[in-house]
């Protein structure tokens, strides 16, 4: 126990630096996912058939393509049509982009959800379908989304150890260098578990108490 507090202690510091880039880049794709998953579920619900086709298209499309190839095709494919990201960008886009399909699925979930008595009668007053949205279908269906988009960011923030394949110095890849240097794969890898497990009990307890705040207005 003593080595293992010992050889902690010299790691954590480099350890904490890739839970901070991890962290970042599990904030920015989370937003990016949000915003795009919205951008499919309106599609989704869009009074147009080819909006309706191209929404289905991009879910079953995205959803069939594992996250770690859409990272290479980000990453190495698109610099040969001259589109060249550097790592973090690719990162975020490619995460992001791969999560939004679970979010518009959150969002589907969420806005099904609410009562149809209060559409018809928002309709009934008069409102176009933006405004209905707007007020009454989003407003009542998000609140109703946020268990399964806070299981889904837990899952993003663990998934976001597949941009150490392509050289974000994110907590991943971090402890990969230090278990290389230092053959202690035991506690750098201990360290790892643990700090993922400290980033992602916050985040479960937050959207806990999102829920329950909502749950009382």
């Amino acid at each position: 126990m003593a080595t293992f507090l010992a050889d902690a202690a010299q790691f954590l510091p480099i350890l904490l630096r890739g839970l901070g880039m991890t962290l970042l880049l599990t904030g920015a794709a989370l937003i990016v996912s949000i915003l795009l998953g919205l951008v499919w579920v309106l599609m989704g619900y869009s009074r147009f058939a080819l909006l309706r086709w191209i929404s289905c298209t991009i879910i079953n499309v995205i959803r069939g393509i594992p996250i770690i190839v859409q990272l290479f095709c980000i990453y190495f494919v698109l610099p040969e049509w001259g589109i060249d990201l550097p790592p973090f960008a690719a990162g975020v886009l490619g995460l992001g982009l791969a999560y939004s399909v679970y979010q518009a699925e959150n969002f589907r979930g969420g806005l099904s959800s609410v009562d149809k008595d209060l559409v018809e009668a928002g309709t009934a007053l008069g409102m176009n379908w933006p405004v209905l949205m707007r007020r009454v279908v989003l407003p009542l269906g998000i609140p109703a989304a946020l268990p399964s988009l806070g299981n889904t960011t837990i899952m993003l923030l663990k998934d976001s150890s597949i941009a150490s394949t392509i050289t974000i110095a994110e907590l991943t890849r971090a402890g990969q260098l230090l278990a290389i240097s230092t053959f202690k794969n035991g506690t750098v890898y201990l360290l790892i578990a643990l700090l993922y497990l400290a980033a992602s009990l916050p985040m479960a307890a937050g959207v806990r108490w999102l829920e329950r705040r909502f749950a009382r207005r």
